[in-house]
């Protein structure tokens, strides 16, 4: 079959070819008269794939022709079409779209006319930096809706990799009671319990710290959490003199990275009723447990991040198989005027 470029669209205007086109393979939108549209990524698949011929100005497009066009047009051109036609190869029906979102996609077996989208789609490059309120905002639109918001990442070598990103809300079943105050001492950049009943005690309601034989180890940032309720005191080891809850969070600032995104995005999580420790052997801030440690797995990898910072695919794409790879959840906690949380999740479609 043929069909004519105008501008940015593809025209099919016999009747017949049209309607076949529109109804068993789902491309194109139906015009009054009986034509079909064709958006530029439809009319370039269905040229390569030897189904469609396309003139322009009475002369016939070869494939190349028509695709370098076709990028001369529609900015990223290349990476929609290289997403557009994976996901077509792998007999999903989809659908070009404008504004946010660069395609929509249908279940298997079925047809525009009697489904609904099953996938919002972004198509974008590795190479593209991002931030995580973009998502937030996306995938509020896309789940509002009843659809799942999928990216497809396009590397360098034109391979694609998947990710379903979706609103969450961790919660967990550890609520620790309050308890009667408890003093540590701080040695350079760890706060050290000495007391091997307060120890035992603090393990024991809210799994704080590491018993290191006897005593008990601290992060500033559990110390700072205890000392906000009220609990904790903290001295100085070299002068036994009291320190308090501002000039420890300063401390923190002045001696860790991202110490307030991590401070804000521990207490959010420890409020949730999660079991809340480092994830420095995971490459992000904190793993958290939903149960007691002693009775279960981390469900969760949190990596804290600023609203508005700006974030690499590959960095996304290495924390997400090291989750998968360990049976955890990768979550984004964006720290801004609210906490969110937004999970991160391969797939193959």
């Amino acid at each position: 079959m043929s069909g004519e470029l105008v501008e940015d669209s593809v025209y099919i205007k016999d009747q017949k070819e049209s309607s076949q086109l529109y109804n068993k393979g789902n491309y194109g939108y139906p015009m009054k008269g009986g034509a079909l549209e064709l958006d530029l990524a439809e009319a370039a698949y269905l040229c390569e794939c030897q189904r469609l011929i396309v003139t322009h100005m009475g002369k016939e497009m070869s494939f190349e022709n028509l695709f370098n066009y076709s990028a001369s047009a529609i900015n990223d051109f290349d990476v929609k079409y290289m997403v557009y036609r994976d996901i077509r190869s792998r007999g999903f029906v989809v659908r070009i779209e404008s504004g946010t979102f660069d395609m929509s996609v249908f279940p298997r077996g079925m047809t525009l006319s009697n489904s609904r989208p099953i996938y919002m789609v972004r198509a974008v490059s590795e190479r593209m930096a991002f931030n995580i309120s973009t998502y937030t905002e996306e995938i509020s639109e896309t789940e509002s809706k009843g659809k799942a918001l999928l990216y497809g990442v396009v590397d360098e070598e034109g391979d694609i990799t998947y990710y379903i990103m979706s609103n969450i809300n961790p919660t967990g079943s550890i609520f620790p009671e309050k308890m009667s105050k408890m003093t540590g001492y701080l040695i350079k950049d760890r706060i050290f319990i000495f007391d091997l009943l307060s120890s035992e005690l603090l393990r024991k309601n809210g799994f704080y710290g590491k018993m290191i034989g006897n005593v008990l180890q601290l992060s500033i940032i559990e110390a700072c959490y205890l000392l906000g309720k009220g609990e904790f005191s903290v001295l100085s080891s070299a002068k036994g003199e009291e320190i308090k809850l501002n000039k420890l969070l300063e401390f923190g600032k002045h001696t860790q990275d991202e110490f307030d995104l991590r401070m804000k995005a521990y207490s959010d999580a420890k409020k949730r009723g999660l079991v809340v420790k480092t994830g420095f052997k995971y490459g992000t801030h904190f793993r958290a447990y939903d149960e007691s440690p002693d009775n279960c797995h981390a469900k969760y990898l949190i990596h804290a991040v600023n609203a508005s910072s700006k974030t690499m695919w590959p960095e996304i794409s290495r924390a997400v198989r090291l989750s998968g790879g360990v049976k955890k959840k990768f979550l984004f906690c964006e720290v801004g005027s609210t906490v969110k949380y937004v999970e991160f999740k391969w797939i193959k479609p």
